[in-house]
């Protein structure tokens, strides 16, 4: 069974008297343990599949089903539930809060899920271990590096053992050499059995994955993964 299978995913935006379709019959399976790579130029439609995978937005028509369930026919409560255990997010951005320090945020999606202090506190400190901060457990964002923020990131991405890791240009905000730093931590994660879709418009990152997926217009233009 695949982990993702969508089917007739169509996508539109109404953007003044134009109707956009950002993503327009879309049919896409991915296995479980697979590390896929999604490219395409500006408004091919990579971020709003993105965004589907990770049930933050719904498709007008077709059917989202992640781990065997149908998750487009959830209420937007059971949505969330999904997403906070079964799918973590790794952004350009960061998207840390920068007034918590790196262990909290690390620690974040446990608190948000109700898990118990005492199991929080020891799945930090693993964390913490794992992605070589513990030096910087008590620092805030704005007095951490670029991939010390990253690998916060990851580690608060992962803290939840999701079985899918969606990552959006992880290392846009990065130089070469800690973005590579990062995108060997995404594969490590991804050789123990999780499964990454990254969105990229960097050639050399998309290359790394196993399996790359082309966008244009909405479209699914190449899949690697499928003989030609």
């Amino acid at each position: 069974m695949p982990l993702i299978e969508l089917r007739g995913i169509e996508r539109v935006f109404q953007l003044g008297d134009s109707t956009v379709h950002a993503l327009s019959r879309l049919d896409l399976a991915i296995d479980v343990g697979e590390y896929v790579a999604v490219m395409g130029p500006s408004g091919s439609g990579k971020s709003t599949l993105l965004n589907l995978l990770g049930l933050l937005d719904r498709p007008d028509a077709g059917a989202y089903r992640l781990e065997g369930r149908d998750v487009t026919t959830l209420s937007p409560e059971e949505q969330a539930e999904v997403r906070s255990r079964r799918i973590g997010f790794v952004f350009q951005s960061f998207h840390l809060v920068p007034r918590l320090s790196a262990a909290e945020n690390i620690a974040l999606p446990m608190t948000l899920a109700g898990v118990p202090a005492k199991e929080r506190a020891g799945r930090v400190a693993r964390a913490l271990q794992d992605f070589a901060l513990e030096n910087r457990a008590d620092h805030r964002p704005d007095q951490l590096s670029g991939g010390q923020r990253q690998r916060v990131a990851i580690a608060r991405a992962t803290i939840m053992n999701p079985a899918l890791i969606l990552a959006d240009e992880p290392t846009g905000n990065l130089d070469r050499h800690t973005g590579d730093e990062v995108v060997r931590l995404l594969e490590a994660l991804n050789g123990r059995g999780v499964t990454i879709v990254v969105v990229t418009h960097d050639p050399t990152l998309g290359a790394r994955a196993r399996r790359q997926l082309v966008m244009e217009d909405g479209r699914l233009q190449h899949d690697s993964g499928k003989p030609a």
